[in-house]
């Protein structure tokens, strides 16, 4: 008996945390990546509604919810009666959370009011309906997605991508003429219906806040060595490791500016959006000594701070392979600055100090 209890104990924490890494696929199956701003509310959303799927199964099958209170420790003092009406009132009030909490995937001033606010709230109930049913589901299929690739010997890995409105069907067509040119013979094909059927159900019930996250079709990318899913908020990448690293190399390097951004934070985007407007020629070359400041001053993720350092390069190098025209300066430059009297200038000008 003593050794039983630390068997059981072990096994717990080993199915826990296959359940968690389950979970957190299906997670990404589903919405792929998404910005860092709403990935806690993700996480509620996506828990509340499992939670109310077991309150329903407790309060509807009684059997069920014996053994499902027979797990959930309890204190001596709590009585059973006191945890079936505990699962009644989840199954009854959560909904309306999850659709309040639903709302807050919209920018503040695309949130409705009035009877627009009451029918968002309204929603929670099909919504945590379907996402239970769906992440349920997902948390069966995605382990086994898992297991194909680890049967396969591929790689992972993973571009965060933050999709404008409107733009997955041209960040679909970069990607694919990006890993083309690098040679890796891709070829475009609607994704499996057990990842495009669950997106569909999610739209169908969640409002606008749900539909900005979900195309209306998923496109994957294929190869004999490589999978490129393309989510509105995430490029997930499956393959043999030298194809994954490759089509990682071709997508960082040679696909800067499409319709989506690198970088999930506010500050970010903003500077990508000067980035791509000097990139365009929308915006004179002296805007990057702007960027340069912003770069010096902004307090976010390294991982972003490193993107758009290297966007800016990026931007930078393709200034300067410009081939200005006879008698014309590039881009932020002034004329006469890269003439041969120019040039004398700053050479007496470094030879003096």
């Amino acid at each position: 008996m003593a050794l039983i209890a630390p068997l059981l104990a072990f096994l717990g924490r080993f199915v826990g945390k296959v359940l968690t890494t389950a979970f957190g696929w299906a997670s990404v199956m589903l919405f792929g990546r998404v910005p860092q701003s709403k990935q806690l509310l993700l996480a509620v959303l996506a828990l509340g509604s499992i939670l109310w799927l077991a309150a329903l199964v407790g309060v509807a099958f009684p059997d069920a919810g014996t053994l499902l209170i027979g797990l959930v420790p309890a204190p001596d003092f709590v009585q059973e009666g006191w945890i079936r009406l505990a699962m009644l009132v989840l199954a009854v009030v959560l909904p309306p959370l999850i659709g309040v909490a639903s709302l807050f995937l919209l920018e503040a001033a695309d949130r409705p009011g009035g009877i627009g606010l009451v029918g968002g709230v309204l929603r929670g109930y099909p919504y945590t309906a379907v996402l239970a049913v769906v992440l349920a589901t997902m948390v069966v299929i995605a382990p086994i997605r898992k297991l194909r690739t680890i049967l396969k010997r591929w790689a992972d890995a993973h571009v965060a991508v933050v999709v404008q409105p409107g733009g997955y069907e041209r960040v679909a067509g970069d990607v694919e003429r990006t890993l083309d040119a690098a040679g890796l013979q891709i070829n475009r094909s609607r994704a499996p219906i057990v990842l495009e059927l669950p997106s569909k159900l999610l739209a169908a019930v969640g409002g606008e806040s749900v539909r900005r996250l979900v195309p209306d079709r998923l496109f994957v990318l294929k190869s004999r060595e490589l999978e490129v899913t393309l989510h509105p908020s995430d490029i997930a990448i499956s393959g043999t490791k030298t194809a994954v690293a490759r089509s990682r190399a071709a997508i960082a390097a040679e696909m800067p500016f499409t319709a989506a951004y690198l970088t999930t934070s506010k500050e970010g985007q903003r500077v990508e959006d000067v980035l791509r407007a000097v990139a365009e020629g929308r915006a004179s070359g002296g805007a990057l000594a702007e960027v340069d400041r912003r770069l010096a001053q902004m307090v976010i993720p390294h991982e972003e701070w490193e993107v758009l350092y290297r966007e800016r390069l990026q931007v930078e190098r393709e200034l300067s392979g410009r081939s200005a025209r006879p008698g014309k300066p590039r881009p932020g430059e002034k004329d006469g600055e890269h003439g041969p009297i120019a040039l004398v200038a700053r050479l007496v000008r470094a030879l003096l100090g």
